[in-house]
């Protein structure tokens, strides 16, 4: 009976796991026929998998060092060209690059993090540094048109400021003459592939009430805690409103307005009321990647992941924020993706996992992909149209 691996894991938003097999493959192989991976090169693809799982780089105390080594080690072995940068010391931004044949053309970049969220190790079935596996379980000779970049940034689980945000708005990621952004996607349940052309913009709110000062022992009208008191059950009956669009599958988690309270301070340590409000937000506009024959990119990524025999679901929004969009500020289209079908949706959760044969399908699906992209020429220009890729 064939045998099934589950791969336990911190996270599945490791892109070099899935890239640096394509690029030993296609940089090293001769120029003969594509052959599938024998049962050595996926075990080794795998152990590669393994190791990059066994670096801690949880936070709040990630070990970027090591995983930065790990990652320079790859590409030296594959002879890509890297470089590290620290825009914030001890945050290292690592880029790869795998140079086109024609630098005029805008470069394909695929964005990652590398840093993951804590865990509580008592409640996962295997250490989820162990990158365990269980018992359940070419593009030969290419070069690309475009240069391809692969790039690994640190603090995107807090954020992003110190990592994708630094370098978007860099004169280093301005040389690199960006055409499109791969960032991380989400897995999917079923067989179809889960693209997303937009994400939900984070709007930090603090609400301050205004009271009339006084002594507790008495009643006041507008005291400061009913006004808050007031905002809250506003803001409660808006949420239970996009709430019930999802339970009743009229609105997916991309499509409605997650609200949650995190915190709430309030009272004094004296009997008397001393009060004044202000309130803050923080709400970015809309950014959209399109997903029509306007926007050649998504009808490549269409086209590959089909050629690849990969399934794609309805366009979604992404249900949370990702580094996506300090690319998409910049104008840029930045399309999220994880070729991860037939795997339960753990984000953040005990024992997330990916199944081994889950994991090398999307190194072929990713094969496509960046071949598709690589070689794409605009209409009149020089060069192979996508029929020929």
């Amino acid at each position: 009976m064939e045998k099934s691996c589950n791969c336990d894991r911190r996270s599945f938003l490791v892109l070099l796991l899935h890239l640096l097999p394509l690029f030993l493959s296609s940089l090293s192989a001769p120029a003969e026929p594509t052959q599938p991976p024998s049962h050595d090169e996926q075990s080794q693809i795998i152990s590669r998998f393994q190791q990059y799982l066994q670096i801690d780089t949880t936070q709040p105390s990630p070990d970027y060092q090591t995983s930065t080594r790990f990652i320079i080690s790859q590409a030296e072995s594959l002879s890509l060209q890297s470089r590290v940068i620290e825009f914030v010391e001890a945050k290292p931004v690592v880029l790869l690059k795998w140079p086109g044949s024609d630098p005029s053309l805008p470069s394909v970049l695929l964005n990652s993090h590398t840093d993951v969220v804590a865990f509580e190790d008592s409640k996962w079935t295997h250490p989820p540094l162990a990158g365990y596996v269980d018992e359940r379980g070419n593009v030969s000779g290419f070069r690309p048109k475009r240069s391809l970049y692969l790039s690994f940034v640190p603090d995107e689980e807090i954020g992003g400021n110190d990592g994708a945000k630094k370098l978007a708005y860099s004169d280093v990621f301005r040389d690199m003459n960006v055409g499109i952004v791969l960032d991380e996607g989400l897995p999917s349940q079923n067989e179809n592939y889960r693209l997303f052309y937009a994400e939900k913009a984070p709007w930090w709110l603090m609400i301050k009430s205004n009271g009339a000062p006084g002594h507790g022992a008495k009643l006041y009208d507008n005291s400061a805690m009913e006004n808050l008191f007031k905002s809250i059950e506003t803001i409660r009956r808006f949420r239970a409103s996009q709430f019930d669009l999802l339970k009743a599958g009229l609105k997916s988690e991309g499509e409605v307005v997650s609200v949650n309270m995190v915190f709430l301070k309030a009272g004094t340590p004296s009997p008397t009321f001393k009060q004044k409000a202000t309130s803050h937000d923080d709400l970015g506009r809309p950014l959209v990647t399109a997903t029509d024959s306007s926007n050649p990119w998504w009808i490549l990524m269409e086209e590959a992941i089909k050629k690849a025999n990969g399934k794609i679901g309805k366009p979604e929004i992404f249900s949370g924020a990702t580094d996506a969009r300090y690319f998409q500020q910049l104008g840029l289209p930045a399309i999220g993706f994880q070729p991860m079908a037939n795997t339960p949706f753990l984000l953040h959760d005990h024992n997330e996992f990916l199944n081994k044969k889950e994991y090398l399908r999307g190194i072929e699906v990713y094969e496509s992909i960046i071949k598709a992209y690589t070689s794409y020429v605009p209409p009149g220009r020089d060069g192979v149209s996508r029929d020929e890729l």
